[in-house]
């Protein structure tokens, strides 16, 4: 008898959050709906609520932004655990490919965070069983830089292209009722790529058929330092958020991350830097490194994370003069640095190997230790005696967990989603944890903030209601 094997869907999602910080701040809304290749939708759409943990405060601009109150989330909402049970599942179904919109950033990172705090595999969702993900945002830029015909593009006050979804869909005549609610978000995604793939089929089909890093690997070529053009919102927006580079090495450090020389940096200043220069100019002192405006000369690019690549001779001369850009110039770049090639991968080599590749941290709290280290195979299967396992039945379950953030992540889960679980010890344990993080400075800050808002709103009827609702559940949760 053969397997039945599920036919490739879309499955575009959306979150709404109360805070901007996927690995700190809670989500407060998620909706999906499944279509097929051509956004059909082939599923009932899904929204589900979840509800905020007793030691979170949400950020009131986000609440002031959704307009979901902690008070309507715990009506509607499920705990986190239940909520991210549901989203694993559905996001789990082989052959899907999850998009949204600036995903990559947000959205997904809230997948990620949801799943480590609730112990499933952080990273499984977008690469097993066929599955894969990708951002429209990053095809709109695109769209822009290379085929811009048949969009309407929004232009912002400082006379650059916006690339907010609700400025799109309102140039483009698509229904966007409330732009920050999650399925009209979603709804609104979906008609803007159904757009694009009318419009600009071929370019769609490109794009998605290059989402993934394998995909992505088989356009580059180091060896021959082969040219491409790279589409990105760090670029220029002067010049189309587009450029040409010109591969060099793969990170020392991270096989994911390709390190590419700008072809508009100073060739020559590259040719002649030694290390300590170099690192002074790329300000990577112990430090991620990063990209900027400033710092031009290599554009890292993160191939897992859906980069616009396209081959040197994908523009046409039309094309080429609106960009202003001079392949010529990028064809004489590219054979002096073959012709000097050892020389630039040992130097870039030995620089980024020497640089410590960290993220700096705000907070060292085992809720923002996603990105410490993956999860040992031993682990991974262990954590599912976790969901197995009967709430009432938490307190007294012991795991011999390989990784230490899973022994403290559990006494968390226990007391955010089944508090009445905890032992005696565990329950004061719990109180003297939120005694900590609800301290006096915390919360005047925090009441503060609320009090210069109500000022700042004191004209808005619906933002004041809003406003009022977290000072009482500020009361409530800490007893004032």
């Amino acid at each position: 008898m053969k397997k039945h094997i599920a036919q490739p869907t879309f499955l575009i999602c959306d979150y709404e959050t109360f805070g901007k910080n996927p690995a700190l701040d809670k989500p407060v809304q998620f909706a999906a709906i499944r279509t097929d290749y051509y956004f059909n939708p082939v599923e009932k759409p899904t929204i589900l609520f979840c509800r905020p943990s007793d030691d979170y405060l949400p950020e009131p601009e986000a609440v002031l932004l959704n307009e979901i109150t902690p008070q309507q989330a715990l009506q509607k909402g499920i705990t986190e655990a239940e909520f991210t049970k549901k989203i694993h599942k559905i996001l789990n179904k082989p052959n899907t490919c999850i998009l949204g919109y600036n995903n990559i950033k947000f959205d997904d990172e809230i997948h990620r965070n949801i799943f480590y705090r609730n112990f499933y595999d952080p990273y499984g969702w977008s690469w097993k069983h066929g599955n894969s993900r990708w951002d429209l945002l990053n095809v709109m830029h695109a769209c822009y830089a290379l085929r811009p015909e048949g969009i309407q593009w929004p232009i912002n006050e400082q006379g650059f292209p916006s690339f907010k979804l609700e400025n799109l869909t309102d140039n483009n005549g698509i229904t966007h009722i409330n732009s920050h609610d999650a399925m009209n978000d979603v709804y609104a995604t979906l008609e803007l790529a159904k757009l694009i793939q009318k419009i600009q089929p071929k370019l769609f089909n490109y794009l998605y058929e290059h989402r993934t890093k394998q995909q992505i690997k088989k356009i580059i070529n180091i060896s021959k330092m082969k040219p491409l053009i790279h589409v990105s919102n760090i670029l220029n927006f002067n010049k189309k958020n587009i450029n040409y580079i010109i591969p060099i090495i793969w990170h020392p450090k991270n096989s994911n991350i390709l390190i590419a020389y700008n072809v508009n940096s100073n060739i020559e200043t590259l040719l002649n830097w030694n290390i300590n220069t170099l690192h002074e100019q790329l300000s990577l002192n112990n430090t991620y490194p990063k990209q900027t405006e400033k710092n031009n000369t290599f554009n890292l690019i993160h191939i897992n994370r859906c980069p616009i690549l396209v081959p040197f001779n994908a523009l046409r001369t039309s094309d080429i003069i609106r960009l202003q850009l001079n392949p010529n110039t990028c064809l004489k770049k590219a054979a002096i640095l073959k012709n000097n090639q050892q020389n630039i991968y040992k130097k870039i080599s030995l620089l980024y190997s020497n640089t410590n590749y960290t993220i700096p941290s705000i907070s060292d709290h085992v809720d923002n230790k996603i990105y410490d280290n993956f999860f040992t195979t031993s682990d991974l299967v262990t954590m599912k005696t976790v969901h197995s396992t009967p709430p009432r039945k938490l307190s007294k379950l012991k795991i011999n967990f390989i990784d230490n953030r899973l022994k403290s992540l559990l006494f968390y889960y226990k007391a955010r989603n089944f508090p009445n679980t905890l032992n005696q010890t565990e329950h004061n344990n719990w109180k003297k944890y939120k005694k900590k993080i609800f301290n006096v400075s915390k919360l005047s800050i925090y009441t503060c903030k609320l009090q210069i808002l109500l000022c700042i709103h004191r004209k808005n009827k619906t933002k004041i209601n809003i406003l009022n609702s977290l000072m009482e559940y500020l009361k409530k949760i800490t007893n004032l």
